[in-house]
């Protein structure tokens, strides 16, 4: 029935639809050749369902196949899984089995070697860091792959290996009594690369042009200290450069350590520097005071001199504090006791300013000096408290400017007021001496005229 209406349908829109405007007009289907067409149809779709069922049978067949496959693959593997599981635990039973025979077979050969792992240990460190590592530099890496295989016990070593080891120890030591000459590459202070002729002191300095050098473990090279410590460490160095004879050469124990801190060492002048402004204002304090009193002590001591020679001769007054002193006495136009007295004692007293002048200051001078270094000292520490305040205490450098000015200031006051007190008292004693020997004088010539008065 649903075909019958479909046929119905099909007929009436045929029927209906005219042509196109513009189309030729074809001959209508009749009802047979549209039932003929249909049925064709339905054939064709019919063949075509068939063909994709059995498309998707065949497609299933295969799947399942291949389902079984991946079920027999699981289980072999399942089954070689538990093979190898017991082949593993047999394999562990055994190697412990094994290990325990080794330890047994070794017994104080495994102590052997821990000592040789040990001992190659530590001179690897010692070695790669000695200065004879410029003329063996392959026996670090050996030492390293030996220390290395001696912690194997699986790998024992050979006669020749440790035979090896032990000639790397007496080379070290041997090493450490020569002098050597060697042309290589140096680094100069000022970065570049030149070849020279290194003098290795045994494994404890290098010299070369004169100078020290130190060997960089880090990079292999051997450098130029950024400065060299002061002449008298010098001298050696010098002369073991110059010359292939016995010469007297001062050693580092150390291996450069306190040939670094020799360098590191601030100077005289780098000290002074230190001491900041106040230090040159007490250094020039301190060398005017010394000029001043070697001043006074030559003056007094012509003045002295020629005191002594006018001694000699009373009559003739000549140009000193004493003859001066004379000539008032011999000028005087009364010869009344009292007179001659004061007129005496006035002339003294007009020569004592002239010798003592300039004493005092000297005594200024070292009273003053360690109130300066006290004043740099309190400045320095101000410093050092106020670098603590801003970055703490956990860094020594940041305070090391505060700490040397506050030291170096205080040295410098001491060292300036010492000896300028030791020259005031020298020349204050020098001036007194001059001043007693004219009242001493002075007074001679009291005796004299009283006793002439009374004849």
């Amino acid at each position: 029935m649903r075909f019958s209406i479909w046929l119905g349908a099909a007929a009436f829109f045929i029927t209906l639809a005219g042509p196109a405007h513009g189309e030729e007009e074809k001959p209508a289907l009749s009802l047979q050749q549209l039932l003929q067409q249909v049925e064709q149809g339905t054939l064709a779709d019919r063949d075509e369902n068939r063909q994709r069922l059995q498309s998707f049978r065949q497609q299933r067949a295969g799947r399942q196949q291949k389902v079984t496959q991946v079920k027999r693959d699981v289980q072999a593997q399942e089954t070689l899984s538990e093979q190898l599981e017991q082949t593993f635990e047999n394999n562990e039973q055994d190697l412990a089995n094994l290990q325990q025979r080794l330890d047994e077979r070794l017994g104080s050969l495994k102590e052997l070697f821990g000592v040789l792992q040990q001992v190659a240990s530590d001179a690897q460190a010692q070695f790669s860091n000695s200065i004879t590592e410029i003329q063996y530099p392959e026996r670090s890496a050996y030492l390293l792959s030996f220390a290395q295989k001696m912690g194997q016990t699986s790998d024992l070593p050979s006669i020749q290996e440790i035979e090896r080891l032990w000639f790397e120890l007496q080379r070290e030591m041997t090493a450490s009594g020569e002098i050597v000459k060697t042309t290589m590459p140096v680094v100069k202070k000022n970065g570049e690369e030149a070849t020279a002729e290194v003098v290795r002191i045994g494994n404890f300095n290098l010299v070369a042009d004169e100078k020290y050098y130190q060997f960089v473990p880090e990079t292999s090279r051997v450098v130029e200290y950024g400065r060299q410590p002061r002449a008298r460490y010098m001298e050696g160095a010098k002369a073991i450069a110059d010359s292939d004879e016995h010469v007297f050469f001062t050693i580092d124990p150390l291996r450069g350590q306190l040939l670094g801190l020799l360098v590191l060492a601030p100077k005289l002048g780098e000290r002074i520097a230190q001491g900041g402004a106040i230090g040159y204002v007490i250094i020039s304090l301190g060398v005017f005071g010394i000029l001043l009193a070697l001043y006074k002590l030559v003056s007094l001591s012509l003045i002295n001199l020629k005191i002594d020679r006018q001694k000699q001769d009373m009559s003739q007054p000549a140009d000193n504090p004493l003859g001066r002193v004379i000539r008032v006495y011999q000028n005087l136009p009364t010869r009344d006791p009292e007179v001659v007295e004061l007129k005496l004692g006035e002339a003294i007293l007009r020569e004592v300013p002239r010798v003592n002048r300039g004493i005092a200051l000297l005594k200024i001078i070292a009273a003053v000096a360690p109130l300066m270094g006290l004043l740099g000292t309190v400045t320095g520490m101000i410093i050092t408290f106020q670098a603590i305040t801003l970055f703490g205490a956990g860094d020594p450098k940041l305070m090391a400017g505060g700490i040397s000015q506050a030291l170096v200031t205080t040295v410098l006051g001491l060292c300036v007021a010492i000896p300028v007190l030791l020259l005031h008292t020298l020349t204050q004693s020098r001036a007194q001496q001059i001043s007693e020997v004219l009242e001493q004088e002075s007074v001679a010539l009291i005796a004299s005229h009283s006793e002439q008065s009374k004849v």
